[in-house]
């Protein structure tokens, strides 16, 4: 075994280009899969014990008022371990260097925050004084985005005065992990922030003395849930509940389980897709390798060493091989997660943050090496060893040409001899003409891949902000108010158009099935907030017709046009009515439901009520509008819809264009891999038909027209194939990005179709142009000895 040791290592010295090459396909697919598993495991256990160690509560209330006594009442329901009442309430703040009021949430803290339910985790300072003046903790992410540290101050419209917060702390809470303003897409830090205070402050300042509109409960193991969401609801209902839920409906719970799905879902598509590409490059150019050295294996054989022992010696080379490209895959897909989570801190808030190597995955993933190694190399070596060693030394018969493709297609007078002399090389070698272009094209496929994404994300864009919501600015009331609102808002400065709305929270049931949320009321033929169909046409909203749903809801709720929903309303009376379901259109946020506005009110037994309203206004009036917002105790928030785009495509594309470059890097090595390794097979292959070519007369150049020319037809061949490869692993992509509050639609426009073509081509000619000098310096005397066989 010391003579095969040592044949084993001048085999990889010898062949040292074609195994580094060979290593660092297997290495790209290990280390995207390391890289997505590992930062998966980590935000997951840091968002176990950061739920655990601060409190987070499993049922949520919210509620118009009530006295402090019922507290008692709730506490006693079997399977409660603690109960705590807050005061909650929307406010708007006045920010240096802001045009537009900042959206704030303000929630009371007890007088030992230390205690509480959904606990604050303090980065900075110190808890507020329950006896001070207007001491507040701000969120640590809203406080980044202003430059805010404890000691400054914020101005304040509270209950229609004026007040002046004094900062005392930064912090974080896991009520608040993904914290976004009601409307919009994706969090903004600048403009929407949560602030912490003491509940004695906060009730004198809203007239709360005594009582709470907000409570959190935590339950006991083996609680009824259900039991307790029943209990509560009816205890509440006097008082304004708007219906009782669990962690699982909680906002930030629920968008922060979304990312968490998406990111499971794309730590196995996506680096799956990479391993199956990067395996079965592997054991193409293995197989290929392990043919390479027939006279090797024979002569062995002729020696006396076993198949086994051949066999062995062979496995060892593709451990090897493997084990060169697990270490390099693991170290740079570890160092990677670390970046991943880096990126997901942009809408994460974790106080601590544990950085898990994700190790049954990397196990996983090194065994899909081997086994694709092995599988690669055992055919080849079965065939081999099979032979008589007098056989398998005898250098192959010449193959037998009848007329070419060319000749076919009436071409062949047209050609020159180097051009036939290519063609009858990739008819001769059928089966590796094939797997090469599929090895190419798969490259191609992962390019694309890593780029549709920002195609995608530009059409979302273009539906929501261009032709759906078309506003400027959402004004959201703090209080329901009388019809008399839209004529008064339509009188601030500078708007031109102003569209009510009435918002509801419901929960809408089909049988067993439920999804809480906001039932918006609509105008008929609304102009500014628009609801558009399959082919981007808007909706309108007859009177009676019935409700109308989004995709999403309707697979959530099992239920397709014409069905009946149950609507439960969660305010006042709780009443529950029965709907039809009269449209349903696609969409890629939350789910959402509509109804016309005036059968809104008829179903609430109120007369015309508005939650808000949608405006379009003049651009150079805009500062007069957000002055005259902030000096209006109406209003509770304010959403600019120009913001909001700005900062989707800001997060979002920085979000994708980590992830975009990350494929696009692994993409590029995983074709140059290939296609390297398909020239390297093919200048050993052919390296005697091109000495002998060189030795007759004819020019390095005329020579290397012959390896280059093959090497063009077969990238020109594969891209055609790998388009629509890297096509379906896009939709496959999507699929796994579907869930409750995203979704992505199918879009590759022909500029990402371009730049995979374009990177395949650089990549051609680059390992084209590395080839051709090692062919320059081909030693043509050692070539074209042969062995007698």
């Amino acid at each position: 075994m010391r003579t095969l040791n040592r044949v084993l290592i001048s085999d990889l010295l010898k062949n040292w280009r074609q195994g580094i090459a060979i290593s660092i396909l297997l290495a790209c697919g290990i280390a995207v899969f390391v890289m997505a598993t590992s930062a998966m495991r980590s935000l997951e256990t840091s968002q176990d014990r950061y739920y655990a160690r601060y409190r987070f509560a499993d049922v949520f209330g919210m509620l118009t008022r009530a006295p402090e006594g019922i507290a008692t009442r709730l506490a006693s329901i079997p399977g409660v371990a603690q109960v705590q009442t807050r005061v909650v309430h929307a406010v708007l703040l006045d920010m240096p260097g802001m045009l537009e009021p900042a959206s704030c949430r303000l929630v009371s803290i007890g007088d030992d925050p230390v205690r509480d339910l959904n606990g604050v985790f303090l980065r900075q300072g110190r808890y507020p004084n329950p006896i001070g003046d207007n001491e507040v903790i701000a969120s640590e992410p809203f406080a980044e985005a202003h430059g805010l540290k404890p000691g400054d101050q914020l101005d304040i419209t509270m209950d229609g005065r004026k007040e002046r917060l004094n900062i005392v702390g930064i912090g974080l809470s896991p009520e608040y992990v993904y914290a976004v303003q009601p409307g919009l897409l994706l969090t903004d830090n600048r403009r929407f922030g949560i602030l912490w205070m003491p509940k004695r402050q906060m009730a004198a300042a809203f007239n709360m003395e005594g009582a709470f509109n907000n409570l959190s409960i935590e339950l006991l193991p083996r609680a009824s849930t259900s039991e307790v969401l029943y209990r509560v609801d009816r205890i509440l209902e006097p008082f304004g509940g708007r219906g009782a839920f669990t962690r699982k409906d909680q906002e930030s719970h629920r968008r922060l389980s979304d990312e968490m799905h998406q990111m499971r879902s794309m730590a196995y598509v996506t680096p799956s897709i990479f391993m199956a590409v990067a395996a079965f490059l592997f054991n193409i150019v293995l197989s290929r390798m392990v043919h390479q050295q027939k006279d090797q294996i024979a002569t062995l054989r002729a020696f006396g060493y076993t198949r086994i022992e051949l066999a062995l010696h062979y496995l060892k080379l593709m451990t090897v091989l493997v084990m060169l490209g697990s270490a390099i895959g693991l170290l740079v897909g570890w160092r990677m997660s670390w970046w991943m989570i880096d990126t997901y801190a942009l809408f994460f808030r974790f106080p601590i943050v544990v950085h898990q190597l994700a190790v049954g995955e990397a196990f996983f993933a090194i065994m899909i090496g081997l086994v694709a190694a092995i599988l690669g190399g055992f055919t080849a070596v079965r065939r081999v060893v099979q032979l008589q060693p007098a056989v398998a030394m005898r250098p192959e018969l010449p193959h037998a040409f009848g007329g070419s493709i060319l000749d076919w297609l009436g071409l062949g007078w047209s050609v020159s001899p180097m051009t036939r002399m290519i063609f009858r090389r990739l008819e001769a070698n059928p089966v590796s003409t094939v797997l090469s272009i599929l090895g190419i094209a798969m490259g191609v496929a992962v390019l694309v891949l890593g780029s549709f994404m920002r195609d995608t994300i530009d059409f979302v864009l273009d539906v929501q902000f261009g032709r759906s919501q078309r506003q400027d600015v959402m004004l959201t009331f703090n209080e329901t108010l009388s019809a008399q609102a839209i004529y008064d808002v339509s009188h601030l400065p500078g708007v031109l158009r102003a569209e009510p709305f009435r918002a509801v929270p419901v929960r809408l049931r089909n049988g067993a099935r439920h999804f809480r949320l906001t039932l918006m009321g609509l105008e008929k033929q609304p102009y500014l907030y628009r609801v558009l169909d399959d082919q981007q046409k808007p909706i309108s909203f007859e009177s009676g017709v019935g409700i109308t749903i989004t995709q999403k809801l309707a697979e959530l709720l099992d239920v397709s046009l014409g069905d009946e929903l149950e609507v439960e309303v969660l305010e006042q009376d709780m009443a529950v009515h029965s709907v039809q379901v009269a449209a349903i259109f696609s969409n890629f946020t939350d789910p959402a439901a509509y109804l016309y506005r005036h059968d809104l009110h008829r179903l609430m037994r109120e007369s015309e009520r508005l939650s808000g309203a949608f405006l379009s206004v003049d651009s150079n009036y805009l500062d007069k509008l957000y002055a005259a917002v902030k000096e209006t105790p109406a209003i509770a928030g304010v959403l600019d819809n120009n913001a909001a785009r700005k900062n989707f495509r800001d997060l979002i594309t920085e979000n994708t264009r980590i992830m975009r470059l990350v494929n696009a890097i692994f993409g590029s090595i995983i074709a140059f891999g290939v296609i390297y390794n398909a020239a390297l097979i093919t200048l050993a292959e052919s390296g005697r038909d091109l000495a002998t070519l060189r030795v007759i007369g004819f020019s390095r150049q005329e020579v290397s027209f012959v390896l280059l020319g093959e090497l063009a037809i077969l990238t020109f061949l594969a891209i055609p194939v790998g388009l629509p490869i890297g096509y379906v692993f896009s939709y496959l992509a999507t699929l796994a990005l579907d869930t409750e509050s995203h979704r992505f639609p199918l879009v590759v426009h022909r500029n990402t179709f371009a730049y995979a073509t374009t990177v395949i081509v650089v990549a051609a000619t680059v390992s084209a142009l590395a080839v051709r000098r090692m062919l320059d310096q081909l030693d043509l005397i050692a070539v074209l000895k042969v062995k007698e066989s």
